[in-house]
């Protein structure tokens, strides 16, 4: 390898770290809120997700006020946030134009691809499907800050 070849190494590194970040897929600003304190107050990352096609029925402009909106009540957290389109590339298009800089994309690995290429162009990064295991979904929570709570908790001592 030469000195000025890439050696790899980060790379594994980062994807490590992206793997291990726990993961919460949230409906409304109350739960965004609720899983940005929850994970300020343990010090740990965390990734909001919308739910499955949301860019879609919710789209882009929802997506970024919650987002802003939630770190503003919580700036210590770390959070990365990540906007679903499905299998919807219009959906995907449309989020990625607005300025999205993380989106989901579950339809074809050609389309997927073409996708990624545009993100890439804007500074963004387009995700494919994910393992359901290992996500907390507050759709149905009483009390999202004490599940978020938890989840944290149980995610810090299994890691």
């Amino acid at each position: 390898m030469g000195l000025l070849q890439p050696h790899g190494r980060s790379r594994g590194a980062r994807r490590k770290a992206r793997l291990n970040r726990r993961r919460i897929i949230i409906h409304s600003l109350a739960q965004a809120r609720a899983a940005l304190a929850a994970a300020a107050e343990r010090g740990v990352p965390v990734t909001l997700e919308s739910a499955p096609a949301a860019g879609g029925y919710a789209g882009p402009g929802w997506w970024k006020s919650l987002i802003a909106a939630a770190q503003a009540a919580h700036p210590a957290a770390n959070v990365t946030a990540v906007l679903d389109c499905g299998e919807e590339p219009g959906s995907a298009l449309a989020a990625l134009r607005a300025g999205v800089p993380r989106i989901r994309f579950t339809g074809a690995a050609e389309t997927r691809t073409r996708l990624t290429a545009i993100a890439a162009h804007l500074g963004a990064a387009v995700e494919g499907a994910v393992l359901e295991e290992n996500v907390l979904d507050l759709l149905d929570a009483r009390d999202p800050l004490a599940l978020s709570r938890r989840f944290l908790a149980k995610k810090e001592e299994g890691a």
